[in-house]
């Protein structure tokens, strides 16, 4: 596995990756209509552009690097609260579920942050999404819970997680 640092060029590889992956991981969770409303707001070209803009925000594309072929991405941000990295999106298409690589892009995220000077990582994930034991399982711990207005009348429903950086 390679990760390798997008750019503006990417765009539509993050968007294409995002839509794939979003349509396994929600189709119990979220209609239709919020699947689309998210992936429309969340991950328009002018949003993903304005987040490579800023200097704490980070994709990486996850390459397998026996086949070539782009399995997923992460995106984070730096200094999001004092001393703290926010994992705002790790997706993996579904036929590259269970092979490590989200596992190793966690173990990147941690060097990332270390190197950063941060000491904890903190993430939403939705109170239904099986990603919830994934990311315990790499010692997260929920902190916390919130309900967020995303507008159009949707509303995240999420667990708060932080791993801390030793």
């Amino acid at each position: 596995m390679k990760l390798i640092q997008a750019t503006g060029k990417d765009i539509p590889l993050i968007q294409d990756l995002a839509r794939r992956s979003w349509e396994n991981a929600y189709a119990e969770i979220l209609s239709e209509e919020q699947m689309e409303y998210m992936l429309s707001e969340m991950y328009s070209e002018q949003e993903i552009e304005n987040q490579l803009q800023n200097p704490n925000y980070h994709y990486y594309l996850i390459e397998d690097e026996s086949s070539h072929s782009y399995e997923g991405f992460i995106g984070y941000e730096h200094n999001y609260e004092d001393q703290t990295t926010k994992l705002h999106r790790i997706y993996l298409i579904p036929e590259s579920k269970g092979k490590g690589f989200g596992k190793e892009a966690l173990l990147f995220l941690n060097d990332k942050v270390a190197e950063n000077g941060n000491k904890r990582i903190i993430l939403n994930v939705n109170k239904n999404n099986a990603a919830r034991n994934f990311y315990e399982s790499q010692g997260y711990k929920v902190y916390g819970e919130g309900v967020f207005d995303i507008g159009n009348g949707f509303v995240m429903d999420d667990f708060l997680m932080e791993f801390l950086i030793h």
